[in-house]
């Protein structure tokens, strides 16, 4: 029997989640906390990643002990801390700022199809990582990632292309992550065996 599953996530033991929905064959690792978030089919973030205020596509790889949507302190206030916004943990008679909340989870970050999100890499909220793309281990990513598009460092800049600019074009117009699974299943060896380019021969003509 294979381990993932179309109808429920495969969720690790000492997970935190809290409104968000998962797609089919999806896989959170032990120790994940995610909030406010979506993950596309066949997504999966290995353990102890904290992932909130994001949409995460199909087949996107994300490594142990990455942060994505990390949230932000309110810089232009007086004060930093969260005492006068989780001001209910500290006092009686006050209340959460409700409103600070709602900013923070309006401000979504989204991972592509078929991406890569490396080790210890931090992807700051409304951040878009494009299709195909790969987040190295490490990076701080705050600005947008082009599709097919290699990127390292604090703060992350593009290292290379993953594809050639048509080859990626044309990956994108084949959204081979949009087969169902028997289809998947069927071209199994070919995602095996073919380079890229092969592969769109084969499929896109």
């Amino acid at each position: 029997m294979p381990r993932l599953h179309r109808d429920k996530p495969f969720i690790h033991p000492d997970c935190q989640i809290t409104d968000s929905q998962f797609g089919e064959y999806v896989e959170i690792g032990a120790g994940s906390r995610v909030a406010n978030s979506i993950f596309g089919d066949y997504s999966y973030c290995d353990r102890t990643c904290d992932i909130a205020n994001a949409q995460i596509g199909k087949f996107s790889n994300i490594a142990s002990f990455t942060r994505i949507g990390a949230t932000d302190h309110p810089m232009e206030k007086a004060s930093l801390h969260h005492f006068h916004y989780r001001s209910a943990d500290y006092w009686d008679d006050a209340e959460h700022d409700a409103d600070w909340f709602a900013h923070r989870a309006s401000r979504m970050a989204f991972v592509g199809h078929d991406t890569w999100i490396g080790h210890g890499a931090i992807i700051k909220p409304e951040v878009t990582i494009g299709h195909g793309a790969v987040v190295a281990s490490g990076a701080i990513v705050t600005k947008h990632v082009a599709p097919y598009t290699i990127v390292a460092g604090v703060t992350a800049q593009p290292i290379r292309r993953r594809f050639s600019e048509p080859v990626a074009e044309r990956m994108m117009a084949l959204a081979w992550w949009d087969w169902d699974n028997g289809k998947l299943r069927a071209a199994l060896p070919d995602f095996r065996a073919l380079s890229a380019e092969a592969f769109l021969e084969k499929y896109s003509g």
